[in-house]
């Protein structure tokens, strides 16, 4: 079981959108289930999802020993950056969804994992998502580190949640930014006009911060890095489009019309760093530029 505090800083927040930020080896969808089956306690009792959590609210949370698998392994090439007996870094090739889930049950990262490493996967991630630590848009392409033992799951889960993981991307965007670097500081939350997606012009939301470099500026588009402090849903994505320069490729939160240009968001989650779970030596890890942004910066 897990006990989870509330803070000032997320006072307000609904239970299970506060539990998924805390969480995040687990989605929205399964928490709302664990809370509507009572295995989600507020100060010891019951609640419901929508409850708005409180500074100095405790919060219980036992998550049931995991189910057999339902994916199945499939013989998919995989990068393999680094693999050890506790886990593995991949760079995660963009059109690659990571779990299954709905119109998605096979193909998946996972799929292919559940071959590359024999079965070899933590459990406590669920049914669909052995392993996931923390998750990459389908489109986008980068590195990604997945357990392989559940002592390595909650280790790495935790220093996800305490904010203690180098998380480097690269980015093509379009126009011309006004200044060299900079932050991008908003709360992030999902959209009141499209629930699809989640947007920086909300009323309540979550704290996000990103910090970029221009490293090449061209006269319709630009290079840029990208330092995460934060992990909200499409938080680069988001960030990027209410500056004003949003993804090339980007359909959902930029210009639709781009996607014509390229298959998908150029977003690349390029460095990885992180302590590990049994060394508890720092590791970083590069996954190159792949060769569509490559393509476009030399063009």
């Amino acid at each position: 079981m897990q006990i989870i505090a509330v803070t000032s800083r997320n006072r307000g927040n609904r239970l299970d959108r506060f539990l998924q930020a805390e969480l995040p080896g687990h989605s929205r969808a399964f928490l709302q289930k664990l809370i509507g089956q009572g295995q989600v306690l507020l100060n010891g009792r019951p609640s419901k999802a929508s409850y708005k959590v409180r500074e100095g609210d405790r919060i219980s949370v036992e998550i049931p020993p995991p189910r057999p698998l339902r994916a199945r392994p499939e013989e998919i090439p995989l990068d393999v950056l680094y693999e050890d007996d506790d886990l593995i870094v991949i760079n995660k090739s963009a059109g690659l969804v990571v779990h299954p889930a709905a119109g998605n049950y096979e193909h998946t990262l996972v799929n292919a994992l559940l071959h590359h490493c024999r079965g070899q996967l933590a459990g406590i991630g669920g049914v669909e998502r052995p392993g996931i630590v923390h998750r990459l848009d389908k489109g986008t392409s980068g590195c990604l580190v997945v357990a392989k033992t559940d002592f390595a799951h909650q280790e790495l889960i935790a220093q996800f949640r305490s904010r203690n993981v180098k998380k480097i991307y690269r980015a093509i965007c379009w126009g011309k930014l006004e200044r060299p670097s900079g932050r991008i500081e908003t709360v992030i939350g999902r959209s009141e006009r499209n629930r699809k997606k989640m947007s920086a012009r909300v009323a309540r939301g979550r704290p996000s911060l990103t910090e970029y470099r221009v490293l090449k500026q061209w006269d319709r588009f630009a290079l840029v890095e990208l330092i995460l402090h934060t992990g909200r849903t499409h938080q680069i994505r988001v960030h990027l489009a209410h500056i004003g320069h949003p993804v090339v490729g980007d359909a959902v939160y930029g210009r639709p019309r781009s996607a014509i240009l390229v298959a998908r968001p150029l977003l690349h989650a390029y460095k990885l760093g992180f302590t590990h779970p049994r060394t508890r030596e720092f590791k970083e890890f590069t996954a190159p530029v792949p060769d569509d942004m490559v393509t476009l910066c030399e063009s």
